[in-house]
């Protein structure tokens, strides 16, 4: 097991790769940052992907995230999806996108499939085709090519690979493949913030075909949700109307931790959670919105979760929560898998804080 580099500490749990113990990156995160800094900026240079947020004066400033990359002639965003191409923002936008899709027999192992509609048939006849588990139908999972954000644990770290040379598909052309099995367009990713603009007209058009057809579609988002405010609203009503679930990834409360394991602020994420559970009491048959946190062991600790649930818990505490187990994965492969001890503990600390659903995901994983 690595010691820390900052307190010598070596009867935790320490990436050696992140160098630095909860305990220090929470306390002194001014000291160990820098170095932290390295390895973020190590992992985005292995895919060419910028290592800051461009800020160039002359830039054109894109619009869709809280970065506000001011991006130069022939340059790219931090989430390596939006570029300039003679004085215009392409990338992300209807004509196309960086995006794979698959379809995902309900139900599925999504995030929210415990309580949705897709999974147990709440909301019915609104919102589910069936008083229960929707077997014979279909999520079209849509998973797009970028981030920007850059988790050291991703999970699903090999959509860097296809940030730049992804599929390249229009929303009519995404839209076209939601079918008559089809009651549930999901976007993830990656994360949907930066192509926001062309998973909104896929809905849009996805949408008045299922009204057109007497069909259902419930359109639903996995999102670490640090878009720009006013996208916030095309956003909700899609899913507010439909009777999908918006889904928000809380990596981390603390924002130093946050930063460290993340390689950003998680304040933009937290303002606009709190902002759609403004929201929430507009749809009861449905939960609107949902949270869920990866247990990265040593890091994602009870502190962490005490924190995010006691958040969660003041904005509203009837708002689902899932503790989701974790597997070593990206730069931070030297880590652990979750433990069952461990999961048990976080959901009583969750619960203990006042929220009162707490799920716990990806039980397989647990050791």
């Amino acid at each position: 097991m690595a010691s820390c580099r900052h307190c010598g500490r070596s009867d935790l749990i320490i990436s050696a790769r992140l160098g630095y113990c909860a305990s220090c990156i929470r306390s002194h995160f001014p000291q160990v940052w820098p170095q932290i800094e390295k390895v973020h900026q190590e992992s985005r240079r292995a895919f060419k992907l910028p290592l800051t947020p461009p800020q160039d004066p002359g830039g054109k400033t894109c619009t869709l995230c809280f970065h506000g990359c001011r991006i130069p002639e022939g340059g790219y965003g931090f989430c390596g999806a939006r570029r300039v191409v003679q004085g215009r923002l392409k990338g992300g936008n209807p004509s196309g996108a960086g995006v794979s899709h698959y379809y995902d027999g309900l139900p599925t192992n999504c995030v929210a499939d415990w309580f949705c509609p897709g999974g147990t048939g709440r909301g019915y006849p609104q919102y589910a085709m069936r008083n229960g588990p929707e077997h014979g139908y279909v999520n079209l999972a849509v998973f797009y090519h970028a981030c920007n954000f850059n988790c050291l644990f991703c999970q699903n770290w090999t959509f860097k690979k296809a940030t730049f040379r992804g599929d390249r598909l229009s929303a009519a052309q995404l839209a076209a493949a939601v079918n008559q099995r089809t009651t549930c367009l999901c976007y993830f990713g990656g994360d949907p913030t930066p192509q926001l603009p062309h998973a909104l007209a896929a809905s849009r058009l996805a949408s008045a075909a299922a009204y057109k057809a007497g069909r259902l579609l419930r359109i639903c988002w996995e999102t670490n949700g640090a878009m720009q405010a006013p996208w916030l609203k095309p956003l909700l009503a899609s899913s507010l109307a439909s009777g999908g679930v918006i889904k928000f990834d809380l990596k981390a409360f603390s924002e130093q931790m946050h930063q460290a394991l993340c390689g950003v602020s998680n304040q933009q994420t937290l303002k606009n959670f709190a902002r759609l559970a403004a929201h929430i009491s507009e749809r009861p048959a449905v939960p609107l919105l949902t949270a869920s946190t990866l247990l990265v062991p040593g890091y994602v600790d009870l502190e962490e979760i005490h924190a995010l649930a006691r958040f969660i818990a003041l904005l509203n505490p009837d708002i689902p929560y899932s503790l989701l187990a974790f597997y070593p994965q990206f730069y931070l492969n030297d880590l652990p898998v979750t433990t069952r001890d461990f999961a048990v503990r976080a959901r009583r600390v969750a619960l203990e804080a006042g929220v009162k659903n707490v799920h716990l995901g990806n039980l397989h994983l647990l050791t």
